[in-house]
């Protein structure tokens, strides 16, 4: 069975400030919850994120037991949104879009994660149970730690 979950924030600065930070996947690990153990395994460029580029990493989601996960940055728009899809990982499909926008008070960041969890009936359990309160990137997060 096919999920979706969309989450908006306005986070306080300018579309420019916001865009840099979360295109860059440098900063990855600084908006993933700790307990994930987040490590990036592939080197990156210096220079933003493209179509077609392949991030690979680790990730502890549950009881601590490190996965890799590969995602492929599929679609950018400079300033407007990104979109990252699962290659290799933990989900028979995950689909996440980020778009941001600019609004007189901040900028509206909002994501979009289309996914499908592995293991059928057992996977539906485990999104009741895990996935859909364990959100992979937390809000809280960005707010604190947009600024470079």
């Amino acid at each position: 069975m096919q999920y979706q979950f969309k989450r908006s924030q306005l986070v306080n600065t300018d579309l420019k400030t916001l865009w840099d930070f979360a295109s860059s996947p440098k900063n990855l690990s600084r908006i993933t919850p700790d307990y994930m153990n987040f490590k990036i395994k592939s080197s990156l460029p210096d220079k933003g994120m493209y179509p077609g580029m392949m991030i690979i990493y680790t990730v502890c989601p549950l009881l601590k037991l490190p996965m890799t996960w590969i995602t492929e940055i599929t679609s950018v728009e400079n300033g407007s949104y990104f979109v990252d899809e699962q290659r290799v990982g933990p989900y028979k499909m995950w689909h996440h879009e980020h778009h941001f926008e600019q609004k007189e008070n901040g900028v509206l960041m909002t994501d979009i994660v289309t996914y499908i969890p592995p293991l059928g009936i057992l996977g539906a359990l485990a999104n009741v149970l895990f996935i859909k309160k364990f959100y992979i990137f937390k809000f809280k997060k960005i707010l604190t730690k947009y600024e470079t």
